[in-house]
């Protein structure tokens, strides 16, 4: 990982963290260890949120809705996918036999979850500004270069949606499915306690978009 490190411009305090980082839990499984990338990831998660929302708070004059659309398009899978890619991450994540032959380390939910993971390595063996600096690094040019082809936001647009009537919407989680190295998540996504769209995807997060593209797509057929 040395390569690595030299490229973002860091020097490691505790390797133990960005090994971690890169751990699947299928590799994890089948060596009996103790811990995947799981933890880091949710971690690593909350630091890319809270960079981006200070970035743009502090960089852009534009209202709380526009912000939030513009950090789900840097922030969403498909962004950490693109990072990860371009940082060829897939060198160094670990992943157990079966995950290798079905081409886990190429896989866009794991490098994108790895991503994440590895951002929760860096803020806690270097701490927050050291994070929040690589993160900045890795993003700003993307942003600089108007890079908005990662994602659409079927969420926040249901939201929009939705508000001119003040209905409430929500996601639930029906069904959970496959070995922990390859779950299959399906969600649901409720206006008023009523469904309007279903959603499965290789995380919750994609499940949710996809639900939420479920109900546009239904709300549309019904104007």
């Amino acid at each position: 990982m040395e390569e690595l490190f030299n490229k973002l411009g860091i020097t490691p305090k505790n390797l133990e963290y960005y090994r971690l980082a890169f751990s699947h839990s299928s590799y994890v499984n089948e060596k009996h260890l103790k811990d995947s990338y799981e933890r880091l990831e949710f971690l690593g998660d909350a630091v890319l949120d809270l960079v981006m929302s200070d970035y743009l708070y502090n960089h852009f004059h534009i209202q709380e809705g526009d912000m939030t659309k513009i950090r789900a398009n840097y922030v969403c899978e498909n962004a950490c996918f693109t990072y990860a890619s371009n940082l060829n991450f897939s060198n160094y994540i670990k992943v157990g036999h079966g995950e290798e032959l079905e081409g886990g380390r190429f896989k866009k939910v794991i490098l994108a979850d790895i991503f994440e993971a590895f951002m929760g390595a860096i803020y806690l063996d270097l701490g927050y500004d050291t994070a929040r600096t690589v993160i900045l690094n890795i993003i700003t040019p993307y942003i600089e270069e108007k890079t908005t082809i990662f994602f659409q936001d079927y969420k926040s647009s249901l939201q929009e949606l939705v508000q001119t009537d003040r209905r409430s919407v929500h996601y639930e989680l029906v069904e959970e499915s496959g070995p922990a190295h390859q779950k299959t998540f399906k969600m649901v996504v409720k206006i008023d306690d009523i469904i309007y769209g279903t959603g499965i995807g290789s995380s919750k997060k994609e499940a949710e978009q996809e639900a939420a593209k479920n109900a546009l797509e239904k709300m549309a057929t019904l104007d």
